[in-house]
């Protein structure tokens, strides 16, 4: 029997520093996120960021919790019950991080009698600390615990051009009546070792302004150019002016080199230069979540205004958007007829 997992990144129990510090133990230990030997991972995690960024965290997810719960959990749960609506496969969520963990999401579909998954990470491109470490945990999951069972995965559907039109067409919407100058694409930021360790031929990526533009089969894996990818085609299909959009990058950690611009800056500099009014996407994401939510709309829209800004528009992510879920209907049934190219 075949069945559908859904993979999102994850999110505490509940804002208390408590289970915020549980989550983000899990989650900063991951070897392709903090990608550092164990010892020194375990000394910065365990005897440094625990000890002091939980409460902080915990604040800023009081702000944007709602009453059902996590939002990046009930936008899944939202996102899974109209799935589930069209199609006629058992569908089970699953997180890389919390306790809505991908062994339950595999346990709820083995106990439905399911032989053969089809895993959908709910992330347009490919990174080490997204996708990769959801591939390689359901791997080691199901050789271990489910070895009778087969895994099949979506591949990064950044260049997807029927994303592309659903991506597009959401930020059309979300545009409609509003007055903007300057439309930043803004997404999550990785360290820029990353991206020279998911480089496949060694030598393509420099991380500067050429390489993403440069045909190279390290493209496959590389961040960078997947981002930009999306920003350029978004602004092809919305038929945005040269110098209208520009993409930047949030959430940096620690002293070593992230990818820029950086978001922040980019905001301030943006507000400094006399622009009055500015829309933000997050496509990086496509549920909301803390960093859309507060990073963002409201971090995002306090360092505008402090910098000259007037007007700061938040786009949402596509969430449950009725034509993002039809078009995961699609791969899904071309997945049942193996009508798709599948990693």
């Amino acid at each position: 029997m075949k069945g559908v997992l859904l993979v999102n990144l994850g999110s505490p129990d509940s804002p208390n520093p408590k289970d915020v510090k549980k989550y983000l133990g899990e989650f900063l230990m991951d070897e392709r996120v903090i990608d550092v030997p164990k010892w020194a991972r375990t000394l910065l995690v365990k005897g440094i960021i625990l000890n002091t960024r939980p409460k902080a965290s915990a604040k800023a997810y009081k702000k944007i919790w709602w009453e059902e719960g996590s939002p990046l959990i009930v936008l899944s749960e939202r996102l899974k019950e109209k799935l589930q609506k069209e199609i006629d496969l058992p569908l089970a969520l699953a997180m890389r991080y919390g306790s809505m963990s991908i062994k339950k999401g595999l346990q709820e579909l083995n106990d439905k009698g399911v032989t053969e998954v089809f895993m959908i990470p709910l992330y347009p491109q490919f990174a080490m600390a997204t996708t990769e470490t959801i591939l390689v945990l359901a791997d080691q999951l199901q050789k271990e615990f489910f070895p009778k069972m087969t895994l099949e995965s979506l591949p990064p559907f950044y260049n997807n051009l029927e994303y592309i039109k659903v991506l597009s067409e959401s930020i059309k919407s979300h545009l409609r009546g509003k007055d903007y100058e300057h439309l930043l694409f803004s997404y999550h930021g990785i360290p820029e070792r990353h991206i020279r360790k998911s480089d496949i031929t060694k030598s393509h990526c420099k991380i500067d302004k050429s390489c993403c533009n440069t045909p190279s089969e390290a493209h496959a894996y590389c961040y960078k150019h997947q981002c930009v990818e999306v920003t350029r085609l978004v602004g092809e299909y919305l038929k945005l002016e040269p110098g209208t959009f520009s993409t930047s990058f949030q959430s940096r950690l620690g002293f070593d080199p992230w990818l820029r611009p950086y978001t922040d800056r980019t905001i301030e500099r943006l507000g400094k230069e006399g622009i009055k009014n500015m829309a933000i996407a997050t496509p990086a994401f496509v549920s909301d979540c803390l960093e859309t939510l507060e990073e963002i709309a409201m971090e995002g829209e306090e360092i505008f205004h402090e910098a000259g800004g007037d007007n700061f528009t938040t786009i949402p992510c596509l969430n449950d958007d009725p034509q993002w879920v039809l078009l995961l209907v699609k791969w899904i049934r071309e997945w049942e007829t193996k009508a798709i190219t599948l990693s």
